[in-house]
């Protein structure tokens, strides 16, 4: 740094002046630059900026539009003064200005006056009782600035509480007056201002004694201060006044005298407790507050006794209890933290009179409790809660007032005063409160509400799948709806007595004594049911500690009379086990319970429950893993019933079953008849009934069981007919009579019944329920009765119409009932069977009947079946007609036909829900499986159905829908299945398995030998199955996309020839099959089978081609026949992989074994291929379709196969517009698939070829365009020519070995002509004449595809018929390179072709020629001689008139190859010299880029000639305004700076130091790419700099940062560089950057002013300081007021800081003299115009 001098003194003045005159600006950017650039010099020379902005601020905002910023440096430019700079009367003008600027207005806290009354507390901390002088001025009459003074005030006090307390009491001398006369607006602000000064106080207290600064008139100013809030404010109407005065009385009560606190008491509380009365939270949380600090000052005062007796206090603290119930509920909300701060407020006045009254407050909180007021209640049950653990020793006496108080309050109904007695009875018991029968009692009040529940909690989340069914569930009686009252909802009353009955169950041992075995008395009672599940785990945690005792568990349970019976708490839980999903693991506890008191059962009970107990436990561990079960609660269910019944036999004791069943009987008073418990109930007690013999006992329990039963709930219709089934398999004639009475009884109203039709519809659904309970009764008597007597009562309830009676129902579920009846009915039948038993069913059809009407839709009566209904009722019916029709007699056909047509539609019904619909389609197979096998009555019978249900099944098969295809496939698959089991193995006809009579004689069938058999012995033949056709249904969905399908498809056809090769042959099958090869290949399917069953991810492509060459050796010739006449239908599958797999199976069949086809069967197999392609919308299939024709041409007689489709083709010429079908023409694809065989397509092509020599695309490529317009339009109009295009473009996209072979002898010529073309078409294309252009297009996409160039067809039609100039250029240069890389050898033929066309008059022509060489010179390694002669040609037209051959010529030399290019380099720099200058900038770009590459390998004896030269155009271009070209110029200065260590090396050096502050200053451009360009070249020239620094500057993070102030910072260490290394060229650098000053991009300027600036701030010589301080100070003057750009202005105005900044200006000292008024208008007039 440079000593200052006087002689390079700056204006600092006037530069300062622009700097407060900028925060005036428009823009925000350069407000805050000039802001902070005064923020910054302020601690320089404070005073100075203070001379600025009192200037400026004279006119006040009028005059200074953006006064805040203003203000905010005067405050800052103060507060940076020091002690000696301190001038009070200097000041004292800043004090006015802020002042008169706030008391311009009435406006409150607007910004500007924010920042003006920073400035005079700013003014405050140096000059305390200045500040103050002013702002007294302002603090009388009625001036309207008295708020704002009085707000300063309350900043300062905040801000300097040290210096502020002492001057106190000349605040309160000038405020106090003027308090009566503040209008309630400004009220707030006065009350804010004493709280702040109140709390001031409060903080010089801690430090120093208060009375220092409180004396006896400040004491006196506070009591009048007090007093009149107190007396006037805190009335006002205005809630926001009497708000703050509260707040301020708060903070006051601690400051004035005990006698005025003493006589304000009886004004001050009804004053605060008044806040309460308003719904506002912050004012309840400021009254608590106050109150709180009232309190403490009134109660706790170590100067004398408390000032409030506790009768004072009452009205305080009945205030105070309901605030607690609105806090409370308000911490639910969103303001959560007010109402906390409130709730804790609140209890601490509590506990601050509780520490001074603790008998009167307990006495008065009990009075609250006992007058029942909910929100004093409440309140008050809190507050106890709170201060019992606190005043616990001073309420110890008090211990049986509390305990009759919370007893008082039981009976309490509201939810919040529930809640809040619960959290105290369990405080309570944490301080042993509860004992005896009090104790019991809360016990009981704990569970009670433990057992609360709301309808739509998470009580109901585990509904049961037949809850959902019926769509109603009605949970126990005694709940309660989810409902809030004082913000608490029974959820949150019953979470929070679970969790404090078990933490006292837990934690405090006392409580035992209380909770057991009291606890057992709370499982029976109904109201309780909801609190089971803590109830059971309080019990089991108070039996773990007795677990070695079971001694006391007995002997405590018998000591207590009041307890109930073991059978009755076994049957209780047993019941509730019934949801092993429902809340908190109720099942887990209720089976822990059981086995912890299994000591008070029958002793045999003990080890089985020990044994049993745990796998329940188990299988209901996981209750996410349950769900997945569907039938889980069924299977839990039969469980529950089993451990009753084994239980039972454990016991052995008829007497203790006896009282168990009575207990049972007992239940049923326990839950609603809609309870879903219900139904369990009934299967316990039937279960139970099994077990005894009393026949009178039995009778009268069933009698109960059916009184107490809901049979309009499907779930306990359900539960109590398993009960009587239950019953029935011991007591079955008890059971029937029984059944007996009730349908008689039902029978006599069924004329009522026809009438309720039309009367009453809830009749109709009563006798529904009656009937479907009645039917399924039946159903479960005859399912669970003993197999030996119920043939005699299935003949009487079927042969006697009984069963007709109860099938006239219309509800959903009582269909479904009664459709389950009969089929247990049929299970009873199947049962008994096995048993030894057979009879056959009688009404057999009828009873299917029956069940195909009741599964249908019935809509007549008014009932409508909803869709879910309708499914599962339809699932019930096919089971049950697969149970009728799998039992004698067999079904007759009329019957078999009926059951078919009814249910086969199911398989197209849609997939959701998924669970319901795959159960129903399982059933539906299985019935199709049992007609199969019941309905032939030998095997060609069977066989005949087979296909006759396959077929229909068909549709589905081929479904576009996946999960109907898989549907169809599974379906099959269990049908062949099932004819294996009953045709072919191990099965006779007649179902006997094993070896019997029946198989020897169908050996002998198979022998031919039939002369001594009946028919029903004989075995279907192989042709019955119709292999052909129905291979090729299923072997299409061997490719399916489905993995699954596939799979099932294999099996099949494995499944298929299996059975086929099991089965004869017809007498006239002339051709034999090869045994040994066709069971070898039937091994091969087989094995992929296993594969797939192991590994369903195996390739689809590999399972498919193994499949099909085992297919094709399996075939018969006539079944190879058959599947190809029936390709057609596979070949257009819905599926595009299943169409793929049936054409890919076809050509293998005629590649195998096409030469086993006569003509007939060619014919007619190409016809079906055509037909297949016509009818294919998919190109890529009618492709593959089309390649199968040419395989049938290639393995048949070709010459059939030609006839057809030239028959096809010339039909579709002669009757159809060819280029406009839809999709495509089909001929045209076939064409393409003959030019992939050698013998057909070389005609083929010849013919072709022949028309397009005769007629040329384009005739006279040496022709202008204006003359080929006319040419190329007849050309494309001729249709010949046209058909010759397409058959050329067949051709070239065929790939034929010879016809590509062809192309590739003449591939040079091709490609030159096409590429040669390109330009005339695009020339006709820009003249509106496009179809040139598309014809030359298609031409080159199929010659592409013909040389399998992709890449090239990518190309094109990337920019397929893109008219610009540079895409059609860029696309042949792509074209080019493509072929370079592909086809090296063809390039020098091509290359000298185009080389020879760079003569040719047409401009187009050139231009593609230039283009398509200057990438194939790329690969000119291997052109030897004629590499010379295409230098020459490309050096002689880069002057050729068009720009684009000139920049392509040129781009040609440089692409070279490198060792090519050294070979060249001085030919090629001296053409790039040249065009450096070309008036094009296209060419200009392409020189300079091509520069930089040639740069990379050129040696220095081709460079440094004209290194000069370079330098000298380079440093012109990059001032260009092409940011290209400027970006590529400064990276080829960097490139060219490797040659600069040869003999030009001072000349060079000189060019770049003379380059380098261009170089720095455009390292931040606009543009991306010259930032770049700059960074690189930087670092590359920096060893030419020799200086170090150089390099370290290139390797900081500032260096390679886009942001504005890192850049900033390296400029500032590039100018510390300049100064400190390079001051000899400081002149020249200073010279260039202020030169810039006027560049045409403002980012530069900006650069350039900040670098200019960065050098003189740091520059220690004192020339620079002489020559350019004042020049560059009045440039950035200037530009700050005129330049229109902000970065500029902004920029300027932190240059400006710099350069004040700096020791070489000696301004610090410097002091504004006041300009004339005129000139300050005049600056501040040309800143606005400039704005």
């Amino acid at each position: 740094m440079a000593s200052s001098s006087s002689g390079n003194s700056v204006p600092a003045p006037e530069a300062v002046q622009v700097l407060v005159s900028s925060l005036a600006d428009d823009s925000p950017v350069v407000r805050e630059a000039s802001a902070a650039t005064l923020k910054d010099i302020a601690s320089v020379n404070p005073l100075l900026v203070l001379d600025c902005c009192w200037t400026v601020s004279r006119g006040g905002r009028r005059r200074f539009g953006k006064i805040a910023g203003l203000f905010q440096v005067m405050s800052v430019a103060i507060r940076a003064l020091d002690k000696a700079d301190v001038d009070p009367q200097y000041l004292a003008k800043f004090a006015k200005v802020a002042s008169a600027e706030i008391i311009s207005t009435k406006e409150l806290n607007a910004d500007w006056q924010k920042a003006a009354s920073s400035v005079l507390v700013a003014l405050g901390l140096h000059l305390p009782d200045l500040m103050m002088e002013e702002i007294f001025l302002h603090l009388s009459g009625t001036n309207s600035a008295i708020p704002a003074m009085v707000q300063i005030l309350a900043d300062f006090a905040s801000s300097d509480a040290i210096q502020f307390t002492p001057r106190l009491k000349g605040v309160l001398t000038r405020v106090l007056p003027i308090l009566g006369n503040v209008k309630d607006m400004h009220r707030p602000i006065f009350a804010n201002a004493f709280k702040s000064w109140c709390q001031a106080c409060w903080q010089y207290g801690v430090d120093f004694p208060m009375h220092t600064a409180i004396d006896g008139d400040v004491m006196s100013f506070l009591n009048s201060a007090f007093e009149l809030l107190l007396r006037v404010w805190a009335t006002s109407r205005d809630l926001k006044v009497r708000v703050s005065t509260v707040e301020a009385l708060g903070q006051m009560v601690g400051l004035v005298t005990r006698t005025q606190l003493k006589s304000a008491l009886p004004r001050l509380v009804p004053t605060i407790l008044e806040l309460y009365k308003k719904d506002q939270e912050v004012a309840a949380f400021v009254a608590t507050c106050s109150l709180h600090n009232l309190l403490n000052a009134s109660l706790l005062s170590e100067s004398g006794p408390p000032l409030l007796d506790f009768e004072d206090l009452t009205v305080i603290l009945s205030t105070l209890l309901p605030v607690v119930c609105i806090s409370n509920d308000n911490k639910q909300q969103s303001d959560f933290p007010v109402g906390l701060k409130t709730y804790n407020e609140v209890q601490h006045c509590f506990l601050t009179v509780g520490q001074v009254y603790p008998e009167d407050i307990f006495a008065f909180l009990l009075y609250k409790c006992r007058l029942k007021e909910d929100p004093l209640t409440f309140g008050a049950l809190s507050v106890l809660r709170h201060l019992l653990p606190r005043l616990s020793e001073s309420w110890h006496a008090k211990r049986p007032l509390l305990v009759e108080a919370v007893k008082s309050l039981l009976d309490e109904s509201d939810l919040a005063v529930c809640k809040a007695l619960s959290e105290l009875i369990v405080v309570m018991a944490s301080h042993c409160y509860l004992v005896g029968p009090a104790g019991e009692l809360f016990v009981e009040y704990l569970v009670r509400h433990c057992a609360v529940t709301d309808i739509n909690g998470s009580d109901t989340e585990s509904s049961k799948d037949f809850i959902k069914s019926t769509g109603s569930f009605n949970p126990f009686m005694y709940k309660k709806s989810e409902v809030k009252i004082g913000g608490v909802s029974t959820t949150e009353l019953r979470d929070t007595c679970e969790k404090g009955l078990l933490l006292i169950t837990v934690t405090i041992p006392e409580m035992e004594h209380v909770l057991w075995p009291f606890l057992l008395k709370m499982i029976i009672p109904r109201v309780y049911t909801g609190a089971v599940t803590t109830v059971c785990r309080c019990i089991s945690e108070l039996c773990r500690h007795k677990n070695t005792q079971s001694d006391i568990i007995v002997s405590d349970f018998k000591a207590r009379a009041d307890l109930p019976i073991p059978e009755d708490l076994f049957a209780r839980l047993v019941v509730l086990l019934h949801n092993p999903l429902a809340r908190e693991q109720l099942v887990t506890h209720i089976l822990a319970v059981l086995n912890q008191l299994a000591s008070l059962f029958p002793k045999n009970m003990i080890l089985f429950w020990q044994d049993e107990i745990p796998k329940m436990k188990a299988y209901v561990s996981d209750p996410e893993d349950l769900k997945q079960d569907p039938l889980y609660q069924e299977t839990w269910d039969d469980m529950v019933v089993n451990f009753v019944a084994e239980s039972l036999d454990v016991i052995q004791d008829p007497d203790w079953a006896i009282s168990l069943g009575n207990s049972f009987a007992k239940q049923y008073e326990l839950y609603s008849s809609e309870d879903e418990h219900s139904a369990l109930l009934h299967r316990c007690l039937g279960i139970l009934l099994q077990k005894v013999h009393d026949r009178s006992y039995v009778h009268a329990k069933i009698d109960l069981m059916y009184t107490q039963a809901n049979i309009a709930l499907p779930v306990n219709r359900l539960g109590l007919a398993k009960a009587m089934g239950l019953v029935a398999a011991s007591h079955l004639d008890t059971v029937l009579d029984k059944l007996k009475d009730i349908l008689d009884n039902v029978g006599d109203s069924f004329f009522k019944r026809i009438l309720s039709f039309f009367s009453d519809r809830a009749k109709m659904e009563e006798s529904d329920d009656i009937h479907a309970s009645l039917a399924l009764m039946y159903g479960y008597a005859a399912k669970y009765a003993p197999s030996t007597v119920i043939e005699a009562r299935i003949d009487a309830l079927v042969g006697t119409n009984m069963l007709s009676r109860l099938l006239n129902v219309r509800h959903p579920t009582a269909k479904q009932a009664v459709i389950t009846a009969i089929d247990l009915l049929g299970q009873a039948v199947i049962g008994a069977a096995k048993s030894g038993t057979s009879f056959p069913l009688k009404k057999r059809d009828v009873l299917l009947d029956y069940i195909l009407t009741l599964m249908g839709r019935d809509d007549e009566d008014g009932i409508s079946d909803s869709n879910l209904d309708l499914l599962n009722t339809q699932c019930l019916a096919l089971s049950a007609c697969t149970t009728l029709v799998s039992v004698e007699p067999k079904l007759t056909i009329e019957t078999r036909n009926h059951v078919l047509k009814a249910t086969l539609g199911f398989f197209g019904l849609p997939d959701n829900p998924p669970d319901v619909i795959n159960g129903l389609i399982h059933n539906l197979t299985t019935l199709l499986c049992a007609i199969l096998v019941t309905s032939g009555e030998d095997g060609r019978s069977r066989a005949e159905q087979l296909l006759h249900i396959l077929r229909q099944i068909d549709p589905y098969v081929s479904s576009s829908v996946e999960y109907q295809r898989k549907r169809g496939c599974l379906a099959s698959y269990e049908m062949l299945q099932k004819f294996r089991t009953i045709c072919v193995s191990g099965y006779c006809a007649l179902g006997c398995q094993g070896s019997c009579t029946h198989n020897k004689r169908i050996d002998r069938v198979k022998n031919n030998n039939f002369s001594n058999l009946p028919s029903a012995f004989i075995s279907p033949s192989r042709d019955a199955l119709c292999l052909g056709e129905r291979i090729m249904v299923y072997l299409s969905r061997c490719a399916d996309t489905n993995p699954e399908v596939r799979k099932i498809s294999v099996q099949i056809l494995d499944l298929v020839f299996s059975i086929s090769l099991s089965l004869p042959r017809s007498a006239n099958s002339s051709i034999d099959l090869d045994i040994e090869l066709c069971y070898g290949a039937l091994s091969a399917l087989e094995d992929v089978v296993a594969i797939l069953r192991r590994d369903a991810s195996l390739d689809p492509s590999e399972v498919f081609n193994r499949v099909v060459s085992s297919v094709c050796i399996l075939f018969t010739k006539d079944e190879l026949v058959a599947a190809l006449y029936s390709s057609s239908s596979a070949i257009c599958d819905k599926v595009r992989q299943s169409a793929e797999g049936a054409i890919q199976a076809v050509v293998e069949f005629i590649t195998k074994r096409g030469r086993e086809l006569n003509d007939t069967d060619i014919s007619r197999t190409t016809q079906s291929l055509l037909s297949a392609t016509n009818h294919v919308i998919e190109k890529y299939l009618r492709q593959e379709t089309l390649n199968a024709i040419s395989s049938l041409a290639e393995n048949t007689t070709s010459r059939i196969v030609f006839d057809e489709v030239l028959a096809a083709a010339e039909k579709d010429i002669a009757t159809k517009d060819v280029s406009r079908l839809r999709g495509g023409w089909p001929v045209q694809d076939v064409f393409h698939a003959f030019s992939q065989h050698t013998v057909l397509s070389y005609s083929f092509l010849e013919h072709i070829i022949s028309i397009l020599n005769e007629r040329p695309i384009f005739q006279g490529d040496s022709v202008k365009g204006e003359n080929s317009n006319n040419v190329g339009e007849s050309s494309v109009e001729d249709n010949v020519l046209h058909a010759a295009m397409i058959a050329l473009t067949a051709f070239f996209r065929g790939g034929a070995r010879v016809g590509k072979k062809s192309v590739e002898q003449t591939y040079s010529a091709v490609f030159a002509t096409l590429v040669l073309h390109l330009g005339i078409c695009h020339s006709l294309s820009n003249s509106g004449q496009q179809e040139p252009l598309r014809a030359l297009l298609v031409a080159f996409n199929a010659f592409c595809e013909c040389v399998g160039d992709l890449e090239m067809g990518k190309i094109l039609a990337r920019d397929m018929e893109q008219n610009e100039e540079e895409i059609w250029i860029g696309l042949i240069g792509d074209l080019a390179w493509c072929i370079s890389i592909k086809r090296p050898k063809e390039v020098p033929i091509i290359s000298l072709i185009l080389c020879k066309s760079l003569d040719r008059t047409s401009r187009y022509l050139r231009e593609a020629a230039a283009a398509a060489l200057s990438e194939f010179v790329r690969f000119s390694e291997s052109f030897g001689p004629l590499l010379e002669q295409l230098v020459e040609g490309l050096t002689q037209h880069v002057s050729d008139d068009s720009p684009n051959v000139r920049r392509l010529c040129l781009r040609g030399l440089v692409q070279m190859p490198p060792v090519l290019v050294i070979q060249y380099t001085i030919q090629i720099l001296s053409v790039i010299v040249a065009l450096l200058d070309d008036p094009d900038e296209s060419v200009q770009l392409t020189a300079v880029s091509c520069l930089l590459t040639v740069l990379g390998s050129a040696s220095s004896e081709a460079v440094e000639p004209i290194l000069f030269n370079l330098s000298v155009r380079l440093r012109n271009l990059q001032v260009c305004m092409n940011a290209k070209i400027r970006a590529n110029a400064f990276a080829a200065f960097g490139a060219i700076s490797t040659y600069g260590f040869g003999p030009q090396n001072d000349a060079f050096r000189e060019q770049v130091l003379a380059a380098f502050p261009r170089l720095i200053l455009h390292l931040h451009d606009d543009d991306l790419g010259v930032r770049r360009a700059c960074r690189n070249t930087f670092k590359r020239i920096a060893p030419l700099m020799e200086l170090d620094s150089i390099v370290t500057l290139a390797n900081t993070h500032r260096f390679s940062s886009d942001h504005r102030g890192d850049y900033e910072d390296f400029l500032r260490d590039v100018a510390k560089l300049f100064t400190q290394r390079m001051s000899s060229r400081i002149d020249t650098y200073m010279a260039s950057l202020i030169q810039a000053f006027e560049a045409p991009w403002p980012v530069i300027q900006a650069n350039a002013i900040y670098l200019c600036s960065s050098i003189i701030a740091l520059s220690s010589v004192q020339h620079i300081s002489t020559l350019y301080l004042s020049q560059v100070f009045g440039m950035l003057i200037g530009k700050i007021n005129r330049s229109p750009d902000a970065i500029v202005r902004a920029t300027g105005s932190l240059a400006l800081g710099l350069l004040l900044k700096s020791t070489n200006s000696s301004w610090k000292s410097s002091r504004l003299d006041p300009p004339p008024d005129s000139h300050l208008v005049g600056r501040e007039t040309e800143s606005s115009r400039r704005s």
